[in-house]
């Protein structure tokens, strides 16, 4: 270490979000939410250590998948995980647990933050050899409150002489991606932020923070345009696909003797042939346990067979652990309830056109055919065009 000390990121991520379930691991333009901030901060030269503190199994599981270098996964108390905990209570454990000198207090709900914020960042911290740092965004809008029961008042301009828009500094917002603090500070005031304060400015872009699905949909769409692209299948390695409503359209046939079928479409064996031979490789986790869903995998070529399962989410856990790759290189087609679980925690999500609404919000693309008319293979080829 530069006699600047240790120089750690502290990235707090609760499993019990009630707007969004397990938002921090929710896949959003083709990651893991945390990922992107995760990212961001091992690719700063600034940062030694980065730290994901969580309570949830689930999310420890995926981030530790991520393996980078700088990156430790530690736990989380119950106490500092509750709906009203807050962020400085979790803040707190870890500055009494771990040492270090200075830390980046940063929210995994802010994936716009990038690895050049956090350098340029702590350049500033350093020259104005402040106490703390708070990441903000100008704002340029004129700010009205309440005077009293009926009547409101301007805040931060003149009325009568209305400033025009070039002509107005605006003022800074926090935007929550980070806050920065020597661990003597934080343990001394108890607060994220104590002593002389400075600011530093980031893009307007990156006023968003992820609160509600509402604000999920605008930080995806600047991701992927911040991106250059509209979803990246570069990094996918293997497709899952649940059968029924799917590669069927959940329908039962019966013939006299009271036997079922049933139909499935070949476009979608063809897709899996030519995922195959770009060196992708497919799945089927489904619920159902039957002979025809083994004896279509068989024929067609498909890799893996998971039949009876439950929680899909877990399976999925599981089989990208075993065989080597992260979630995020996972596209995941399906189209009812139960496959949500799955679908929060791919890279690139799909269903059918006829899906049930609930996974129809959830994924990144509704298919413009239904189940069993192909859908597989609108999703490989998008795969397969971007490849």
């Amino acid at each position: 270490m530069t006699d600047r000390g240790k120089v750690v990121a502290f990235i707090p991520v609760r499993g019990g979000s009630k707007s969004i379930p397990l938002k921090n691991v929710k896949s959003i333009a083709g990651k893991p939410l945390v990922q992107w901030v995760v990212e961001a901060a091992c690719a700063a030269e600034c940062i030694d250590a980065v730290y994901v503190s969580t309570d949830s199994p689930v999310i420890s599981e995926i981030v530790e998948i991520l393996q980078f270098p700088k990156l430790k996964v530690i736990g989380r108390s119950v106490e500092t995980a509750t709906d009203v905990a807050s962020t400085e209570s979790a803040l707190l454990e870890f500055c009494n647990n771990y040492s270090f000198d200075k830390v980046f207090l940063v929210q995994a709900t802010s994936p716009l933050v990038s690895s050049e914020d956090f350098d340029n960042a702590w350049k500033l911290f350093e020259d104005t050899c402040c106490d703390s740092l708070i990441s903000v965004v100008r704002q340029k809008r004129f700010i009205w409150r309440e005077s009293s029961p009926g009547n409101a008042e301007s805040v931060n301009y003149d009325p009568f002489n209305r400033p025009r828009r070039q002509q107005f500094d605006g003022y800074l917002v926090e935007n929550g991606a980070f806050y920065l603090s020597s661990r003597e500070g934080i343990l001394k005031s108890q607060c994220r932020i104590s002593g002389e304060i400075t600011c530093y400015e980031m893009d307007d872009e990156t006023y968003y923070e992820i609160d509600e699905v509402s604000d999920w949909k605008i930080v995806e769409a600047l991701l992927l345009n911040r991106e250059g692209r509209k979803h990246d299948f570069s990094n996918i390695k293997m497709l899952v696909m649940d059968c029924d409503g799917v590669m069927t359209d959940a329908g039962m046939y019966y013939n006299e003797d009271g036997e079922a079928f049933k139909k499935f479409n070949t476009k979608d064996g063809k897709a899996v042939e030519l995922l195959r031979g770009k060196g992708i490789q497919s799945a089927i986790v489904t619920g159902e346990e039957t002979l025809f869903v083994k004896r279509r995998a068989e024929k067609v070529g498909i890799d893996f067979v998971f039949m009876g399962i439950k929680q899909k989410d877990k399976t999925l856990m599981n089989f990208a652990r075993n065989i080597g790759i992260s979630l995020n290189q996972i596209a995941y087609i399906g189209d009812d309830v139960n496959d949500l679980p799955a679908i929060k925690l791919c890279g690139v999500t799909a269903c059918p056109m006829d899906a049930s609404k609930e996974v129809r919000d959830c994924v990144d693309i509704v298919l413009d055919v239904k189940g069993g008319q192909g859908a597989v293979r609108a999703f490989a080829d998008m795969i397969l065009a971007d490849g």
